[in-house]
């Protein structure tokens, strides 16, 4: 099979797939995006030949983008390997494809104690997991304990910072644009 091929098979999978996963018939899909269901039938089902004119509002109607629908099937960047980067008391890896993620930053950490300086503001919301040990959730004037197997989300327009409680602490985060910009400034990655 060529590689054009391929990845008409891909698009017109990805077509039917996410129509099915919002639980659409042809017909539903059709009435989104001005196509007959005769002609999405074809589509899918590759007994028709897809064009662009066809793919905008298709992609349109199930919210997607062109460029969501049409990209490249490959599966080089599934596995992510990530290199620890430093900082004091602080160990991160980060767990994302910055492209993957809308903005947003998955990364794991390693906090051995406290961490110095000050408490961070910034827009938008953070959200942490504790992997092991237990987590120092500093939010303006309080000191909040967030156990193993606990999680914590909160506005990151309350000053704060998160460090170790009676020894190592591993945490999975999910941050936005300006938490990772807060969060992960002054992290040295290895020199590999």
């Amino acid at each position: 099979m060529t590689q054009e091929l391929a990845m008409d098979m891909v698009i017109r999978q990805r077509i039917r797939g996410l129509r099915l996963s919002r639980g659409w018939s042809l017909e539903n899909l059709a009435a989104r995006c001005s196509l007959s269901p005769s002609t999405l039938s074809r589509l899918e089902t590759g007994h028709r030949r897809i064009a662009l004119d066809q793919l905008v509002p298709i992609a349109r109607a199930l919210d997607t983008t062109l460029d969501a629908l049409v990209e490249p099937a490959g599966d080089q960047d599934v596995v992510i390997r990530p290199e620890p980067g430093h900082a004091p008391g602080l160990t991160t890896w980060i767990l994302s494809d910055e492209r993957a993620l809308q903005g947003k930053v998955v990364a794991k950490m390693r906090i051995t104690g406290e961490r110095p300086g000050h408490l961070g503001v910034h827009p938008g919301r953070d959200w942490f997991t504790v992997l092991s040990g237990t987590a120092r959730l500093v939010l303006g004037e309080r000191a909040i304990l967030v156990n193993a197997g606990e999680v914590a989300e909160f506005s990151t327009m309350v000053p704060h910072s998160i460090g170790a409680a009676g020894g190592p602490v591993e945490i999975l985060s999910i941050l936005n644009h300006d938490g990772g910009l807060a969060h992960l400034h002054g992290v040295v990655p290895d020199a590999g």
